[in-house]
């Protein structure tokens, strides 16, 4: 649950400086920039997360054979 927590915070937080930077009279670029890097780090902290949702115990990323 927490880990679900942490994904949608940054990623509406990401979405959310898209839709301000674009009124900022000023840094638009760079609070631009950061929804870009927010929303990636949103994907990548769910990535990084083991197994699947179809519970299989022959993931690729669990394989004992690298």
């Amino acid at each position: 649950m927490v880990d679900f927590i942490v994904f949608m915070v940054l990623f509406l937080g990401g979405f959310y400086l898209f839709g301000i930077s674009w009124s900022l009279p000023t840094a638009q670029g760079v609070v631009f920039s950061a929804g870009i890097v927010l929303v990636s780090l949103a994907l990548a902290y769910v990535m990084r997360q083991r197994g699947s949702a179809t519970r299989r115990t022959d993931n690729w990323n669990q394989r004992g054979d690298k």
